[in-house]
């Protein structure tokens, strides 16, 4: 059994610093709530109240700190206890460590609560033409799975745009405290800074609304490509490489003839990407968005890949069919009504790209 002060050196110090200033600013924003409702002249008590609430976090973690030091139960306990730092700091990709710690995320912390689920929007990568958004959820009562669906809807500078694809995952941190990242990719032109707006819906039709100021990161390098081949019926152009800090991204367009979406292959193309050494660099894929055009199906994406080493001289370049094997999906006619589509994918055949290499000046 280890001595007791070892416990004590062990115990995660930057973890509690980090879970009391998190208390200190719910306090502070329940105080605030209060104050804005209530009148002037009880300003001075509700500024008596924060003092209190400061107090109050602190003397907790201070009686937990001492009580772990003579009770390896309760440490063993205390070690079981969801303390959040950042999302992206704490998530496994990459990319969003990266940002996180060189500072090049927008950091929100802003927090909504409604019918006992509190949503803070945690912070905000935009880099390339992608948005990450991560969330703290925590509740009174644990949730169910899916309780979010698919993440919130969002607009920019007031205003829906034209094509978007993306997703929505969650980490279980505890039966009722979640996080969860969800990634934007806008495939039309973007503005470098603009007004994003958040609309999360809960399956009890509650709705978190949230809007912030973004700006995208600097230092992003482009390299154009033009990259074209056609592969029975398959046309694909690659239109560029984009290299950031956070990441690697390939812009493309694909279409093929038809108008069954099920039924189409350009929407299921994804992308080998090694170095000059043969080192692979991992893929995270990306959303696509499809239209149709007369008779044709036509499909644009950003597809992402994790940072390279700045020793990284060349690229090769393998575009491969991920042809589904299972699902179905929705489609959006022009009113904006959605409509089911089974699954139609098992007929379907791979063919054979073209490799190419790009060469990356540094």
């Amino acid at each position: 059994m280890k001595k007791s002060h070892n416990q004590l050196n062990d115990f995660p110090k930057e973890q509690v610093r980090s879970a009391i200033q998190h208390g200190i600013a719910q306090a502070e924003a329940q105080i605030s709530n209060t104050m804005n409702s209530e009148h002037s002249y009880k300003v001075k008590n509700g500024k008596r109240k924060i003092l209190y609430a400061i107090c109050s976090v602190a003397a907790v973690f201070g009686i937990l700190v001492c009580s772990s030091y003579y009770s390896p139960a309760l440490a063993s306990s205390l070690s079981k206890i969801p303390i959040i730092g950042s999302v992206f700091g704490d998530s496994n990709l990459i990319g969003l460590q990266q940002a996180q710690k060189n500072g090049l995320t927008s950091e929100i912390g802003e927090t909504q609560e409604i019918n006992g689920i509190s949503v803070t929007l945690d912070e905000i990568l935009y880099d390339q033409n992608n948005i990450t958004i991560g969330y703290i959820i925590e509740s009174e009562k644990e949730l169910g799975e899916f309780y979010f669906n698919a993440g919130a809807d969002f607009t920019i500078n007031g205003e829906l745009p034209n094509g978007s694809s993306g997703g929505y995952s969650e980490d279980i941190q505890s039966p009722t405290t979640r996080t969860a990242i969800q990634d934007i990719t806008v495939t039309e032109d973007m503005p470098n800074a603009f007004e994003l707006g958040l609309i999360l819906h809960g399956v009890n039709g509650e709705t978190w609304y949230f809007s912030t100021s973004i700006k995208q990161i600097t230092d992003i390098r482009k390299v154009p490509i033009q990259h074209s081949e056609n592969v029975d019926g398959i046309n694909l152009t690659v239109t560029e490489l984009s290299i950031s800090e956070t990441g690697v991204s390939i812009s493309y367009e694909s279409s093929e003839e038809g108008t069954d979406f099920e039924l189409s292959r350009a929407g299921d193309i994804e992308f080998l990407m090694v170095d000059q050494a043969g080192n692979e660099i991992t893929s995270h894929s990306g959303g696509v968005t499809g239209k149709r055009l007369k008779n044709r199906l036509v499909f644009k994406s950003n597809k992402q890949f994790d940072p390279i080493n700045s020793n990284v001289t060349d690229l090769t370049i393998t575009p491969y069919l991920a042809l589904p094997t299972g699902g179905g999906g929705v489609e959006f006619d022009e009113n904006g009504e959605p409509r089911e589509l089974e699954f139609k994918g098992d007929s379907l055949q791979p063919v054979v790209f073209e490799s190419f290499k790009v060469k990356i000046t540094q």
